[in-house]
């Protein structure tokens, strides 16, 4: 019996020794290091509160009245409060304007490219697409006579590098939500739509109250995903513009990271790491309990 209840463990060993090493230690270690200064000293929450004092992190002298930078902090809240709901409009108009188109699948699989591209590319398509010579957008807003936007190269103007690097994040992401939207239509029994077209019911009203209240549970998955991908995000910008011009569009990934390995800042860049950790739990423990809930 003993031997029995032993050999689990035995099994189970690799896995805990990995996992202690690579993610526990590193997380105990991280703590600890935001609680020290530079010298090794002890000091208790004081770096917190220097980070969180630091325009760097909120500039509330700029914002919302100037140009950024605007502060890490309110530039991952801007991602949340534009890359958001552009992300869960688009996604799911694709997904109800394709449900029924013949070659829909062509259309999808060109929506989703953008997700299995690498964000590093998307970044440095972002460039591109914004450049004021050979960019998409450019010829587009020329071309409606919004001149004094397509006339400069959108990432490497403060005013505008910001909002770049989160619309080419919504390019990236729409094929997300509209997967995500197009599985929880395709669910949707055709017997309420049926059901409601003998009521007499419009195309609207089926839409508010038959499509809308049933994708609530995909829409709850979407948000939450995507706001973990915006608290989190670090590829586009740092391939698009590296955090600036002058910090102009810095997130704290990007923010944590230069602390860390350009200014050898460990002790800010550990209370970052723990800030952005704090930051993303609610997200992931609403995740996980959803996950063991459906089990």
């Amino acid at each position: 019996m003993s031997q029995k209840n032993t050999t689990p463990l035995f099994f189970l060993a690799p896995a805990v020794i990995l996992i202690t090493i690579f993610v526990i230690y590193p997380i105990i270690k991280t703590l600890w290091l935001s609680f020290l200064s530079p010298n090794g000293e002890f000091v208790g929450l004081h770096s917190y509160f220097k980070v969180l004092r630091s325009k760097e992190i909120i500039n509330l002298d700029r914002f919302p009245y100037k140009s950024p930078p605007w502060g890490a902090l309110i530039h991952n809240a801007m991602w949340i409060a534009i890359h958001l709901p552009l992300t869960l409009f688009l996604g799911l108009f694709f997904a109800i304007v394709l449900k029924e188109v013949r070659g829909a699948s062509i259309i999808k699989s060109i929506v989703f490219l953008g997700m299995v591209m690498p964000m590093v590319i998307g970044g440095l398509l972002a460039e591109f697409l914004f450049d004021k010579d050979v960019g998409i957008v450019n010829v587009v807003l020329r071309f409606i006579g919004l001149h004094p936007l397509a006339n400069i190269s959108w990432t490497y103007h403060p005013e505008t590098a910001l909002l770049a690097t989160i619309l080419s994040g919504v390019w990236m992401w729409t094929g997300f939500s509209m997967i995500v939207y197009s599985a929880a239509l395709a669910a949707i029994p055709r017997e309420y739509y049926e059901a409601a077209e003998i009521d007499g019911a419009t195309s609207f009203r089926k839409f508010i109250h038959i499509t809308l209240p049933l994708l609530k549970p995909a829409t709850l998955v979407v948000v939450v995903m995507t706001v973990l991908y915006e608290l989190k995000i670090f590829d586009i910008v740092y391939a698009a513009t590296g955090g600036g011009p002058g910090g102009a569009s810095m997130v704290l990934a990007i923010l944590m990271y230069i602390k860390a390995f350009v200014a050898f800042n460990f002790n800010e860049a550990a209370v970052l790491a723990t800030l952005l950790t704090l930051l993303t739990l609610p997200p992931a423990i609403w995740i996980a309990k959803t996950a063991v809930g459906r089990k």
